[in-house]
């Protein structure tokens, strides 16, 4: 007993996993405590031993601890603890499913026994009491217990069973009971007696068809006509396992037919699932409250229309119309409440995983369109959560399964221009999650749809027009997965619709994919917005990566073509095919005869251009697109009443001949071309003067046509090609520009006028007055001024003799406030004038930055990168509060693009990049803000690098040494630490060779603080690039940074300086480190440090009245101390070492030096002997 009480606990905590592990545990020792259990079954008559079942008899065939936790169980189903009647129930259930030696009746008794309700109990008491009664009975069903056939295993008699019909009769009467005494557990306990029907049907007992007998008895015999959810779901379970019961008798007189789900019991059974009193019934609500969760007979019916288990058993055909009646009608009719058309749509969400895919559509109801479209439009609805949730579900069904796309677009276009209505992105949503081949079904049914005739001219032209405004989205929709075919039909579509009218309806080629008819001819207007359409996917498409498919793998970006043709070419040979097609179309725009020589000649060259291959291959693309795209502008424009000048066109076509000559003897007649005129531009600077001229105008179609050939032509970019790009980024005066304007007016007027050139004086005279016209009405508002305040006669003719009226001081007043008001208009004209003229330049600036953008990408490792900078910091740094767009731009160039190249330039200019390098510096030194100091920074990096990857460093240490003397010597220096960290981070080398520039300057600071960045700058330096120095350099250093450091902590103590504790405890630092790094380069110990001046540094900062009291300090500075003391024992052991090795080495010496001298006397002796 005592393993098992502990578990108990365990089965009420709120994580499922422990109760779930505490059922584990206490089952499994109960079944081992119930192996060894031997039954002591005591002596009496037959009848005694059936008498068990009904009385508490669970000691008598069952273990102590196992009878015990059945009771604890039963009893614990009341306990309003935390989670206990879930986990009890669960090892309840568990319990008796794996014990053999309890009858159903035994076990319901003690339910019954245990959950009776007292009259003092309060509700809280009572509805725990009752919640366990109803938890124990779902065990008892749950658990096989209900329906079980095998006998109790130690029975003295063989014949008890531990279930009977009248243990059944018993559990369906407590629940029959049970929800009619509390109306919140009617659908629970009905719930339950579902599940105990569901037991019988599927189980083999002796009594089954008595059991289901006793339940049509009990269910529809208490009150007939009383027809609740309830009843509907007994009445489809039982249904089907009693065909032989005259249904048509129980169901009348509510239902006419006696299938319950027959069609013409749609209407009524609607109002029972609606729970609202019928119109015409004599009926009564069977319940009378409502709540959120759906009620369960939706199940009963989804599984009897839809069974998931038996496909084949599926009734959609039924299901459609139920739906249409039961919840549509029903829930979401006119005069439903909120609360209903709130089931309505978890009805929908349930039936959206239920019915096939074919039959999503018929999901779209009118009344539940009209109630989603209202409710997902305004936030205030009160539906408007719930009719979100229905567009996630409806998303994550397509996500799942993206051919379903298709049939939900389908349905949800019953009401056309829905995402307009409601303000959200659903439709645009799902086509994102659709493949390619649902994308192109839905163009196809659109185009489907604008052939349908029978509809009036206006409400014709309203669905073309929305059907224009579905493909623009499509093509816009960057997660749309974009293939060829289906962009295809829609750009001829609009071809067609915006350049031609159609004769009559054609049954091949593209008239008949584009199912165009001339049922109603359309409009000038609705012609002239397919013709802005189709310009407008142009430039989307083609400011997109085309990517040509290879196999069946589909990019997760870009546009899927079968070749790199562009967009723009591809529709250019749509419009030559439909101009050869005369019998069906006619071009709505007429060939001009001057210029039709033009246009063949550009045609010829593009077909000339498709030809080069080789490197020139990608630049002869961007010429064959800015031809392209310039042709289909000016059929556009010409209809659209805008003649467009051809003189860019003749631009173009003497650039791409001169750059593409088509054969050799052109080639020399360029060159002689070229020869006789020195002076003509390049071929290159002509393309890109076009690319600024289109950037200039305010479509989107030439911005990015303009883009997408420059991306092509970047490679043949020269030097002055980058000089007419940043020559647009000059800052010019709002005055010169509308100036400008101005003469371009006077000149485009004066061009035009020619011909009358006899009568020019009458024309200048013409001219001043149409400049004095401003002038005129200036003083004739002056005249009225003075005329309003009774002073007429100092502003008009008056006579002579008419005596003067003299001003008193009010209306002096008066007339000052008038004229003020007249020439605060008058400038505010001119201003206004002057800002809509920088707006524009500064928009077209924008554009221009573009290029740059293009090119710096383009041509990472093009030395004319390096022309860019500086414009480039005019715009960052120089640009007003109105132009920010356009300095961070500039700044996102200069930082993210330029600094950031890694590969390096080529062909450098390096007089040119130590010029840039120099105005960098000097400009930081005098920077206005910490931003345009940064952008500063990472140029000055980038221009180091390029100096250094040809070899000349010189300069680069020159221009930081003179930028650190500025920073520490003048005060108005705009330079700060990040500026000098920056560098030597990114070049650590180079950083070294500036300590002494730094550390010698440093005695030079204009303040302390000064002083301490340059020790702050020395510490970086000692840390990344003390390694790359010579080991003698960096101990001499080292040595001179202390004394440097020493010397200005003992002026702060003497109160010469003024430093704080955190600037003291860095400096103690940074003499750390240097002790540090010494000690890895002074492998002999052969520097002398100086650790008295530092034990008498400690001394004065203990007695500092500033420093005393920081115990941060005064730690470091032991730190140093002790450090230099433990270098010099160091070194002077290894001085007495040094010196004992000395004199043992002498001594050997000494040794050697008398053993040679006793040898050779030793020689010397037996010589004369050996002589004799």
């Amino acid at each position: 007993m005592a393993n098992t009480l502990s578990l108990f606990w365990d089965l009420s905590s709120t994580s499922k996993k422990d109760r779930i592990n505490a059922t584990v545990k206490l089952v499994s020792s109960l079944e081992k405590f119930q192996a060894q259990h031997t039954p002591n079954v005591p002596s009496g008559s037959e009848d005694d031993q059936e008498n068990v079942g009904p009385t508490d008899g669970l000691d008598v065939l069952n273990a102590h601890d196992v009878a015990y936790s059945i009771r604890r169980l039963i009893r614990g189903l009341a306990s309003p603890r935390e989670s206990s009647r879930l986990g009890f129930s669960v090892a309840l259930t568990e319990l008796l499913s794996r014990l053999d030696t309890i009858t159903c009746a035994q076990i319901i008794s003690i339910i019954i026994d245990g959950s009776k309700t007292q009259g003092s109990m309060t509700g809280q008491e009572e509805r725990d009491v009752l919640f366990a009664r109803l938890f124990g009975l779902c065990a008892v069903i749950h658990s096989g217990l209900l329906v079980r056939q095998t006998p109790l295993s130690t029975s003295p008699s063989s014949a008890t069973n531990p279930s009977s019909l009248e243990s059944y009769k018993e559990l369906v009467d407590h629940l029959l009971t049970l929800g009619e005494k509390k109306s919140w557990l009617r659908e629970s306990a009905w719930w339950t007696l579902g599940h105990a029907i569901d037991a019988v049907i599927k189980s083999s007992v002796s009594w089954k068809e008595e059991a289901l007998a006793l339940t049509l008895e009990v269910v529809y015999g208490r009150n007939k006509n009383l027809w609740t959810p309830e009843t509907v779901s007994i009445t489809l379970k039982l249904q089907p396992a009693t065909p032989e019961h005259d249904w048509k008798k129980t169901l009348a007189p509510i239902f006419k037919d006696a299938d319950i789900l027959a069609p013409t019991n749609f209407s009524t059974l609607g109002r029972i699932l609606k729970e609202t009193p019928g119109e015409e019934e004599s009926q009564k609500s069977g319940t009378g409250m409502w709540k959120a969760q759906l009620h369960y007979v939706w199940n009963v019916i989804f599984d009897s229309l839809l069974p998931e288990s038996e496909p084949g058993h599926r009734r959609n055909a039924l299901f459609q119309e139920f739906f249409k009646v039961a919840v549509d009608d029903a829930l979401f009719g006119p005069s439903s409440s909120p609360e209903r058309k709130y089931w309505g749509f978890l009805v929908f969400k349930k039936a959206l995983g239920r019915v096939d895919s074919t039959d999503l559509p018929m999901l779209f109801t009118k009344n539940f369109m009209r109630c989603w479209i209202n409710h997902l439009s305004q936030k205030d609805r009160h539906l408007h959560k719930m009719s979100q949730d229905v567009v996630k579900d409806i998303q994550n069904v397509v996500q799942q399964n993206p051919e379903l796309g298709y049939t939900l677009i389908t349905g949800i276009h019953g009401g056309q221009q829905f995402d307009k209505l409601t303000r959200t992105k659903t439709v645009e949503s799902i086509l994102s999650k659709m493949d390619s081949d649902g994308i192109m079904k839905y163009i196809q049914s659109l185009l489907e749809q604008i052939d349908e005739s029978g509809e009036d001219a206006a409400a014709e032209e309203a669905k073309r027009v929305w059907t224009a405004d579905q493909f623009v989205a499509l093509v816009r929709n960057g997660a749309i997965p974009k293939r060829e075919d289906w962009i295809q039909l829609v750009l001829n579509w609009f071809t067609v619709q915006g350049l031609y009218a159609v004769k009559k309806k054609s049954d091949k080629g593209i008239l008949a994919a584009l199912r165009v008819t001339p049922s109603t001819l359309a409009s000038e207007d609705f012609q002239r917005t397919c013709r802005s359409k189709l310009l407008g996917c142009l430039a989307e498409l083609t400011s997109q990566p085309t990517i040509t498919q290879k196999g069946d793998k589909m990019p997760k970006e870009g546009t899927v073509a079968v070749d790199d043709e562009s967009w723009i070419s591809k529709v250019l040979a749509t419009i030559s095919a439909l101009d050869k097609d005369r019998k069906y179309l006619t071009s709505l725009s007429e060939a001009n005869e001057e210029k039709q020589p033009l246009v063949e000649q550009a045609h010829k060259t593009i077909e000339n251009l498709k030809q080069v291959e080789g490197e020139m291959k990608e630049t002869a693309k961007g010429v064959e697109l800015l031809l392209s795209a310039f042709l289909l502008h000016y059929r556009c424009a010409k209809l659209d009443d805008e003649e467009p000048d051809t003189g860019v066109l003749e631009t173009c076509l003497a650039a791409a001949v001169t750059m593409f000559p088509a054969d050799s003897k052109s080639k020399k007649r360029r060159k002689s071309r070229t020869i006789a005129q020195p002076d003509s531009p390049i071929p290159i600077d002509m393309l890109v003067d076009v690319l600024i001229g289109f950037l200039e105008k305010s479509t989107s179609y030439l911005r990015a046509v303009a883009n997408k050939t420059f991306l092509c032509i970047a490679s043949a970019a020269t030097e002055t090609t980058i000089d007419l790009i940043v020559a647009q980024l000059e800052r010019r005066d709002p005055g010169d520009l509308v100036a400008d304007e101005d003469d371009e007016t006077e000149s485009a007027s004066s061009d035009g006028n020619n011909e009358n050139v006899e009568s020019s004086d009458d024309d200048n005279e013409s001219e001043l007055d149409g400049d004095d016209e401003a002038t005129l009405a200036l003083r004739k508002k002056i005249e009225d001024a003075l005329k309003t305040n009774g002073m007429g006669g100092a502003a008009g003719d008056t006579d002579d003799e008419s005596e003067e009226e003299l001003a008193d001081d009010e209306q002096m007043m008066a007339i000052d406030e008038h004229l003020a008001e007249v020439f605060r208009s008058g400038s505010g004209n001119k201003q206004g004038k002057d800002v809509n003229a920088q707006r524009e330049a500064t928009h077209f600036k924008n554009r221009v930055l573009d290029l740059v953008e293009i090119f710096t990408k383009r041509m990472p490792q093009s030395p004319y990168n390096m022309r860019l900078v500086m414009p480039l910091i005019e715009l960052a740094t120089k640009s007003s509060n109105d132009e920010r767009q356009l300095s961070d731009k500039a700044r996102g160039i200069l930082n993210n693009k330029l600094a950031k190249l890694k590969d390096p330039l080529q062909g450098v200019d390096q007089e040119y990049a130590e010029t840039i390098l120099d105005e960098l510096h000097t400009r930081a030194r005098k920077a206005n803000s910490s931003d345009a100091l940064a952008t500063l920074s990472h140029c000055s990096l980038f221009i180091c690098r390029v100096l250094m990857n040809i070899g000349h460093e010189k300069p680069v240490l020159r221009l930081y040494s003179e930028s650190i003397v500025d920073f520490m010597t003048r005060k108005a220096s705009s330079l700060n630490v990040a500026f000098f960290k920056d560098f030597i981070t990114r070049y650590p080398a180079l950083g070294w060779q500036l300590r002494d520039t730094i550390l010698d300057t440093s005695t030079k600071a204009i303040n302390a603080y000064r002083k301490c960045q340059a020790f702050q700058l020395l510490n970086v330096i000692l840390t990344l690039s003390a390694s790359m120095g010579d080991p003698q350099d960096v101990l001499s250093f080292v040595l001179k940074l202390h004394a440097s450091v020493l010397q200005f902590i003992d002026s702060a103590c003497d109160d010469q300086v003024s430093l704080s504790a955190a600037q003291l405890k860095d400096l103690l630092k940074l003499a750390m480190l240097g002790i540090r790094q010494a000690s890895k380069v002074d492998i002999n110990n052969q520097s002398a440090w100086d650790s008295d001046a530092w034990h008498t540094l400690h001394g004065r900062l203990v007695t500092s009245k500033r420093f005393g009291s920081s115990a941060a300090v005064l730690k470091s500075c032991s730190e140093v101390e002790s450090a230099l003391r433990a270098q010099n024992d160091r070194q002077s052991h290894l001085g007495v070492t040094k010196r004992k090795a000395e004199e043992v080495e002498a001594e050997a010496e000494a040794e050697g030096d008398t053993k040679r001298r006793k040898k050779k006397k030793k020689k010397e002796k037996s010589g004369p002997t050996s002589q004799s």
